[in-house]
């Protein structure tokens, strides 16, 4: 459950929301984005903050916010002297590789030749089973 894992007693994840004031009613707001992060380990690199999802309306790209989500998810990993934040970009999204590279991101595909895999469920059923 989404809540229950984001905001109970021992949150999975954290989650930092971009919002925007309704024109028609200053006191309301929406959502336009989010940056969806936990906290794990590598026994290579040590502690890291993993970005799960960030995402931005389309209508609100290009306009900063983005960046700006960004800049405040930078500081998570230095608080908590964490190594490092990595993330996953599927491949047709060309504009957000460009983009991260831009921003000083080491693309580990190329230069350390990882695949990711993942193991389903019904795999894990079977595989625990066997």
């Amino acid at each position: 459950d989404l809540l229950q894992d984001g905001f109970g007693e021992h949150p999975f994840y954290y989650c930092l929301v971009a919002e925007v004031q309704n024109e028609e009613q200053i006191e309301r707001s929406y959502t336009v984005g989010y940056a969806m992060y936990y906290f794990t380990y590598d026994p290579r690199i040590g502690k890291l903050l993993y970005l799960e999802d960030f995402y931005i309306m389309e209508p609100y790209q290009g306009l900063g916010i983005g960046s700006e989500i960004l800049k405040i998810l930078s500081q998570a990993p230095l608080e908590t002297n964490c190594s490092c934040m990595q993330f996953l970009v599927v491949i047709w999204n060309q504009p957000s590789v460009e983009y991260y590279m831009r921003c000083g991101a080491s693309d580990l595909s190329t230069e350390e030749g990882w695949h990711l895999f993942r193991f389903n469920e019904e795999t894990l059923l079977r595989m625990a089973a066997e």
